[in-house]
């Protein structure tokens, strides 16, 4: 793709997500100017997403027949979907996280956070499976795979031995820290927090207090509605407290957690947090693009950073009667609706 280039149309600009209708100017793959214009034309211009929580790994087990609860499907070291990742080839699991990048892309979404399993060589195949792909990856492994991945991805503070060990070797290779935590109940949790992570993952049973330090501490919360219905951890629209997390000021992040379950389809996951939580489609849209802020330059649209956004033409369907753009964007849009990305590495 050139990476000049010009384009119009109302656009969601900043993280305000202020629709308005602009021209942006592209240079060398950074946005230069953004410049308002009354002609701009109708098409919207839409930050591309990051997906906050994504194990690709599990493309392999996709729809595997399966019962039982959360230990039993995915808990380390012998739940199913590890079982089945043992199981497949490295040439097999390239090949199907690459497809499901593929439909990311395809998607809007230009980067992502995931967990990936297998240690080294198991961190280098998600790489592989990505190149030229996601200007936006962001690797947490595990079993060693850390050592060459961006972050440490732990599972639960409760199912990792050497945790501080761990955790110390990572923070001194300037590395990220992730914990999934409070995805069954609150008792992991604290042990997470007093990591000082830079992402706490699910938060589905967190208390008020520990949301009330996620707030101050400014750790962020990746939620993933969807595979905890699918996974039968969530069953009201209290699990997670969404609204409880927006009223104490939390960072709220989207994710779509295993492949092995669900999609990684970010339209998707946004509806069903709506249509579930009542989420608010400003805050849902902002939790969708905010993940990408783990790197040095978010895929918020505004001048100095890289062009990272796509764009949608509602004309070609019945969004174009839309009252209200934002909503219309969370409830009803999909790939289909895309007709240009612009995705430009920052590296």
């Amino acid at each position: 793709m050139d990476n000049d280039l010009t384009v119009s149309g109302h656009a969601l600009i900043g993280e305000s997500l202020e629709m308005r209708p602009v021209t942006i100017v592209v240079k060398s793959g950074i946005i230069t100017h953004i410049e308002d214009d009354l002609h701009a034309g109708d098409n919207w211009i839409i930050p591309a997403f990051f997906n906050a929580h994504t194990h690709l790994g599990d493309t392999v087990a996709m729809d595997a027949p399966a019962n039982g609860d959360l230990v039993e499907l995915v808990t380390p070291p012998d739940g199913l979907k590890h079982r089945l990742l043992a199981a497949a080839s490295r040439d097999d699991l390239v090949s199907g996280m690459r497809s499901s990048v593929l439909g990311m892309v395809q998607g809007g979404t230009a980067g992502c956070a995931d967990f990936r399993e297998g240690g080294i060589d198991g961190a280098r195949a998600l790489y592989e499976a990505a190149s030229s792909l996601l200007p936006g990856l962001v690797v947490f492994g595990r079993d060693g795979g850390e050592q060459v991945a961006e972050g440490l991805g732990i599972s639960s503070a409760r199912d990792v031995p050497d945790l501080e060990r761990q955790v110390k070797e990572a923070r001194d290779g300037g590395k990220f820290i992730a914990f999934h935590a409070g995805e069954r109940d609150p008792d992991d949790v604290d042990a997470a927090l007093a990591f000082r992570p830079d992402l706490i993952v699910h938060g589905t049973y967190a208390t008020r207090r520990q949301l009330m330090q996620c707030a101050d501490e400014e750790i962020p919360i990746a939620i993933c509605p969807r595979s905890n219905w699918a996974l039968g951890v969530a069953g009201s629209r209290s699990e997670p407290p969404v609204h409880e997390m927006i009223d104490l000021g939390c960072r709220i992040l989207l994710g779509t957690d295993n492949v092995m379950f669900v999609q990684p389809d970010m339209f998707a996951e946004m509806a069903f947090t709506h249509y579930v939580y009542r989420m608010p489609p400003a805050l849902l849209i902002r939790a969708a693009i905010s993940g990408s802020q783990l790197m040095d330059s978010s895929f918020f649209i505004r001048k100095g950073v890289p062009a990272n956004f796509f764009v949608m033409d509602p004309g070609q369907s019945n969004m174009r009667f839309s009252l209200d753009n934002l909503a219309t964007i969370v409830k009803r849009g999909s790939s289909a609706g895309i007709i240009k990305k612009f995705f430009i590495s920052d590296s």
